[in-house]
């Protein structure tokens, strides 16, 4: 039997040199058998993808391997932005490959997915900032997999509306966009990013296509207050947002700003029954969520709390 390790120690998942931290006790996993985890590594390097699992060096990535789930970051995998949570390399991108959207599907396909998850970095150096390109990916996925719930977890666009409604009007099932943390700490955690625009981008989803789920998550451990975090999932809920996750925030290097407090999973559950309190559809809160962690699993509770699945 594999033996419990903290995934951020993990060699499989971290380089060398990467800094070991103590963490707090319940931050434990146990590795997964790595057949599946070696196949999805050779089929997205087999089709020249990239995975927000890798870049991100989410803790998860594993387990979620181990099932053959993975969230594809398109559009490359450097960023235009300089968020001090995230290790996403940070710089000039390339073009975007106008044959991504297709090995896309096409992993997908091979992975058997029923919900499939696309995010991407940022690229404020596009005139439409890459909304076309979620658009064909999009298209791509549902021209291969008609039946799969897809998902998108997208940048905020700048708030500009014409990107936005770009990717909505392509027809995700839920439109996904991170609030990541409190205001007070946005200068601080995602500059460049703006409160008040992120919770106007998830209200303009909501408007346009009512159809469509939206969604959000926050990573506590930032140094946020409590009252301010219900006042965030109380904005949320005022824009309409259906879905909600809420996750530990772990440093992925020493680069990135470091952890103020690690919250215990008791109280990762009090938040997550004071957001089905509110009014969210469905939520999700722990120490290793993601957005798209489970977010399958996520979103059939949805479908279960509103009755099969409607709005």
């Amino acid at each position: 039997m594999n033996p419990p390790v903290h995934p951020l120690k993990d060699p499989r998942l971290k380089p060398p040199g990467a800094p070991r931290e103590r963490l707090a006790p319940w931050l434990k996993k146990r590795l997964p058998p790595q057949d599946q985890v070696r196949e999805v590594r050779a089929l997205v390097e087999g089709l020249d993808l990239h995975t927000v699992c890798q870049s991100a060096r989410c803790p998860n990535l594993n387990e979620c391997w181990s099932r053959k789930a993975a969230t594809f970051m398109i559009l490359g995998d450097v960023c235009t932005r300089t968020c001090r949570f995230c290790t996403v390399p940070k710089g000039r991108p390339l073009a975007p490959d106008p044959a991504e959207p297709g090995r896309v599907a096409e992993a997908a396909a091979r992975l058997g997915l029923a919900h499939v998850v696309v995010t991407s970095v940022d690229r404020d150096d596009l005139p439409d900032q890459g909304a076309g390109h979620f658009a064909r990916t999009i298209e791509a996925l549902r021209a291969r997999l008609p039946a799969a719930v897809i998902e998108v977890l997208t940048p905020d666009f700048r708030g500009v509306p014409e990107p936005i409604d770009r990717v909505a009007d392509a027809g995700p099932d839920i439109f996904n966009h991170n609030l990541e943390t409190v205001p007070r700490l946005y200068a601080r955690v995602r500059p460049g990013a703006g409160y008040a625009r992120s919770l106007a981008l998830l209200a303009r989803v909501r408007e346009r296509r009512p159809e469509q789920f939206t969604k959000s998550g926050l990573m506590l451990g930032l140094g946020e207050e409590e009252a301010e975090l219900d006042a965030v999932l109380r904005d949320l809920r005022a824009h309409g947002v259906d879905i909600l996750t809420l996750g530990q925030y772990l440093r992925p290097t020493l680069a990135q700003l470091p952890v103020e407090r690690y919250v215990p999973p008791e109280e990762f559950r009090r938040w997550e029954a004071r957001a089905l309190e509110l009014g969210f559809r469905a939520a999700a809160a722990g120490p290793f969520v993601r957005s798209s962690y489970n977010a399958d699993s996520v979103y059939r509770a949805l479908g279960a709390r509103s009755g099969a699945g409607g709005r």
